[in-house]
């Protein structure tokens, strides 16, 4: 089993996961050795009502910026951005409030590809090739939320 999904078995993830997100969460946040893509989400948690921060790889698309789940709709931090109405914070080496949009999945196949260009963690997670056809894209585009930083 590749290393990187067994650490997000069950789409969830686990200790060592964790531990790691949280080191990279504070990197990318500093800008620290993290290209200007690598930033740290920061939301409120829609059960405990504190910031919860977490790293993620924005994508750009059409001179658009996106966010994407790799672990799909059930990942906490789509839970607690749609909970938060989209309010969240991006931080890389400075602060910038947000608001994310969710975006319907039928556009979503082009950006998807795009973020697997730039997310090299995210690709074990994905059941298709970097270099897949987009009609194999439009047909996972469901499975990966996608939100447009506003």
């Amino acid at each position: 089993m590749n290393l990187r999904r067994w650490m997000y078995r069950g789409g969830r993830p686990n200790t060592l996961a964790r531990l790691l997100n949280r080191i990279s969460a504070a990197q990318f946040g500093a800008g620290f050795l993290a290209p200007p893509a690598w930033v740290t989400l920061e939301v409120t948690g829609r059960r405990s009502g504190k910031p919860v921060s977490l790293p993620l790889v924005v994508t750009t698309y059409e001179d658009q910026r996106f966010l994407v789940s790799m672990l799909g709709p059930r990942a906490n931090w789509v839970a607690n951005v749609r909970a938060a109405h989209g309010q969240a914070v991006l931080r890389h080496g400075t602060t910038e409030r947000v608001r994310l949009i969710e975006v319907d999945p039928v556009v979503t196949a082009p950006i998807l590809r795009g973020y697997l260009a730039v997310a090299p963690g995210a690709r074990a997670h994905f059941p298709i090739a970097r270099t897949a056809p987009l009609a194999e894209f439009e047909r996972i585009a469901p499975d990966y939320p996608v939100f447009r930083i506003a």
